[in-house]
């Protein structure tokens, strides 16, 4: 592995975490709007940004991730995405709002980053 591995793996992580991000603002401003007119329970609210996060982490990384070690940089920008989220929506909502369910979404989201990129390597014919 030389030099040139090294910056495009962070550039393929930040570019990845930084879609995954804006993704997870742009449709949180958009739920946070259905979440007046229907008021679901802190349930439904939670497991719709599990999803809404997994599914931009997954796609995110299939898109951005290229081929060699995809699944370690998938792993790592799954990881970053949910710390990166987590402290934009800290900034938003005015504090951070940890509680049990933070590490199974972490480590399902980091799992989401890693076969997204995986898959995406396979994909991929370059």
């Amino acid at each position: 592995m030389d030099k040139t591995f090294w910056k495009r793996a962070a550039w393929e992580l930040i570019k990845t975490a930084l879609l995954t991000a804006v993704f997870c603002l742009f449709f949180e401003a958009i739920f946070a709007l259905i979440i007046r007119a229907a008021t679901p329970s802190e349930i439904v609210i939670t497991a719709i940004n599990w999803v809404v996060k997994c599914l931009a982490v997954f796609v995110f990384s299939l898109i951005c991730i290229k081929k060699e070690r995809a699944f370690f940089k998938g792993l790592a920008a799954g990881f970053v995405s949910v710390f990166l989220t987590m402290f934009l929506f800290a900034a938003i909502g005015g504090g951070f709002h940890l509680n049990l369910l933070f590490l199974p979404e972490l480590v399902l989201s980091t799992l989401c980053g890693g076969l997204g990129a995986l898959l995406g390597a396979k994909l991929r014919k370059d």
